[in-house]
């Protein structure tokens, strides 16, 4: 994938995402491509639209403004879909980021698909299964946020009950979600075709085929490679490689 060359439209549903995670939103989309169009939807005459407000200049996001015609319902899906679909049609774009946790965009990612186009998808972890596999990458919104500011959010809130403990509170670590092996197993066996190993990029690309929401920062690693140095099963060699080391990953 090219990535000066490849452009995605971002588009987001502001009813169903977080404002302040727009930062990291976007630096995730640019592991993939340029994002060059970049707008989101909502009814912007109502107060839970406020926090989108201050980012928006200084992301470039474009706001689109979708009135609510019937008490408990808006329009930002139909506009979205519909909005989406021009672009399509437009060829002026190589994917698109589709930012919800609605699965009402699940028929609008499969058609993306069918013309052959990237779409990747950005949600919280309770996102219907269904709009997470119709994306060939999906980002829970959870695994976005800096592990420092994972930490203070988790630590919110002790200062008030210091003066009230008589002992000190010993800090302890959150525990991540144990690994499922039967998926990296499985992208393993896919990714190498000798004794010798595999690269663990090819690994990841077979890895995100089977289940687009595999993250490796969902056990708590930054990257794959991490992930594999902690499976006991696995060992991870480098390679060089035109004076690049590589990681390569096989079995003990």
């Amino acid at each position: 994938m090219n990535e000066a060359k490849f452009n995605i439209a971002v588009l987001i549903d502001g009813d169903n995402a977080q404002a302040a995670l727009l930062k990291y939103m976007l630096e995730e989309v640019s592991k993939y491509g340029k994002a060059t169009i970049r707008r989101i939807y909502g009814d912007w005459t109502t107060p839970q639209m406020n926090s989108w407000k201050e980012p928006l200049n200084q992301y470039s996001i474009s706001p689109i403004q979708k009135f609510s015609y019937t008490t408990g319902k808006n329009s930002t899906d139909s506009s979205l879909i519909i909005d989406a679909m021009d672009i399509l049609h437009g060829q002026s774009v190589d994917g698109f980021c589709i930012v919800s946790s609605d699965s009402d965009y699940t028929g609008l990612a499969k058609r993306i698909r069918e013309e052959g186009l990237f779409v990747m998808g950005i949600g919280r972890k309770t996102t219907p299964i269904a709009f997470v596999n119709s994306c060939e990458i999906f980002t829970f919104s959870e695994n976005l946020l800096p592990q420092s500011n994972k930490s203070s959010k988790e630590n919110t809130g002790s200062k008030k009950t210091l003066k009230k403990e008589k002992t000190p509170k010993v800090q302890v670590q959150k525990k991540q979600p144990d690994i499922d092996l039967e998926d990296i197993d499985k992208a393993f066996e896919i990714s190498t075709s000798e004794d010798s190993g595999t690269y663990i990029s090819k690994v990841g690309l077979a890895l995100r085929k089977i289940d687009p929401s595999f993250d490796p920062r969902t056990y708590g690693f930054k990257t794959l490679t991490q992930l594999f140095e902690n499976i006991d099963k696995y060992e991870v060699v480098w390679k060089d490689v035109n004076g690049l080391n590589h990681p390569l990953v096989k079995l003990k």
